[in-house]
């Protein structure tokens, strides 16, 4: 089977290097696109790299201000939900897709309660960073909206990543 990979770039504001990885194409739904990242990826950013420590599942909204990470039960996970906050995400062609990290970030640790991570980065970028007052609310809007969901357990994060999953561990053929 021919697996069909997409590239992840997220920047920093405006378009500053930030991380980057190879991940596999899953399909779309009213969501958006699914992208499969095993474990053992390599996810980098300029000052640091790591290798992915379970597989997961990455959503990139069709039109959203948020890029989110979904793993399963693997015990190795870091995470069960990690959310960043960014710009909408704009493909560049079919196996490019780029967003700007707005620094704010959505996450649930296994067993945890969900919370907003970086909050503080996000007033020092507010300033050094010169975001604009549109970009400000636009990210401040969207980690309400996206933590009631995780809090509630609403739409893509209310466990439909787990087919996902399965299908990008088929793709892999690890069942």
């Amino acid at each position: 089977m021919i697996l069909r990979s997409v590239r992840v770039e997220t920047r920093k504001w405006p378009a500053d290097p930030h991380w980057a990885f190879d991940a596999i194409w899953l399909g779309a739904d009213a969501h958006g696109i699914w992208v499969g990242v095993p474990k053992g990826t390599l996810l980098a950013k300029p000052s640091r790299a790591f290798t992915a420590t379970a597989d997961h599942v990455v959503l990139i909204p069709h039109d959203d201000w948020w890029l989110g990470t979904f793993y399963g039960t693997d015990t190795e996970r870091p995470f069960d939900v990690y959310v960043d906050i960014t710009t909408p995400a704009e493909w560049v062609h079919d196996d490019l897709v780029i967003t700007v990290d707005l620094d704010l970030d959505v996450a649930r640790r296994p067993g945890g309660m969900p919370f907003v991570d970086d909050e503080d980065e996000f007033v020092e970028h507010q300033v050094s960073l010169g975001y604009p007052p549109d970009v400000i609310n636009s990210a401040e809007v969207t980690t309400a909206k996206v933590l009631a969901a995780v809090e509630q357990s609403q739409g893509p994060f209310g466990g439909v990543h787990l087919d996902w999953l399965t299908r990008l561990r088929h793709k892999l053929n690890r069942h």
